[in-house]
């Protein structure tokens, strides 16, 4: 058992630990320190459900499902592409770069922009729900694998959540958040043509 939870752990942080939509949210909220508990907790929480749901069977299901499978993609392609835009503009509108300088956003507006980087990226469901539900299928324990891989989502935005604010000092800088931000389009686009490239 403790074999498929660390298999479940180790899979999960390999695909979890990439530069995303998700990710990035999760880093800037921590930089500015607003709300990072709950974006975490919302973050790992999602995950779980969405692993349980993949070792349910909900995988095989949507594999089934061509038209979904499409219109996930190209729904998830332009929430990125959307999402690339404004890191472009704010990559060069130096005035708006450093999220320390603006004005605090409530809780239900966090919450509501996590919940979309989180179930409008169609790579959550891919990661989860299919390669994840699936090489849970392949274990004897699927369920320890399955809470291995949910521990190692807790753990990732935890210590992102967490440890963003030691990024400060280096991201302080006007050009460091232009950098970022430009890095950030850039990988989104790239993720969103690879989608509709399928």
């Amino acid at each position: 058992m403790l074999t498929s939870v660390v298999a479940g752990f180790t899979v999960s942080l390999a695909l979890i630990v990439a530069i995303g939509a998700q990710n990035a949210f999760v880093l800037r909220q921590g930089l500015r320190r607003e709300h990072v508990v709950p974006v975490v907790l919302t973050c790992a929480l999602s995950d779980a459900l969405l692993i349980t749901a993949g070792i349910a069977g909900l995988g095989t299901v949507v594999a089934d499902r061509p038209t979904l499978l499409a219109a996930v993609r190209w729904g998830g392609a332009a929430f990125l592409l959307g999402y690339a835009v404004l890191a472009a503009r704010r990559a060069v509108r130096p005035g708006r770069l450093v999220p320390t300088a603006q004005p605090p956003a409530t809780l239900r507006a966090t919450l509501l922009a996590c919940l979309a980087f989180t179930y409008l990226n169609p790579h959550v469901y891919l990661d989860t729900v299919l390669l994840l539900g699936g090489v849970a299928q392949q274990h004897a324990y699927r369920w320890a694998f399955g809470a291995g891989a949910a521990c190692a989502s807790l753990v990732w935005f935890s210590a992102l959540g967490a440890g963003a604010h030691r990024l400060a000092p280096l991201l302080a800088r006007t050009v460091a958040w232009r950098v970022l931000d430009g890095v950030i389009a850039v990988v989104m686009t790239v993720v969103a043509a690879a989608l509709l490239l399928g």
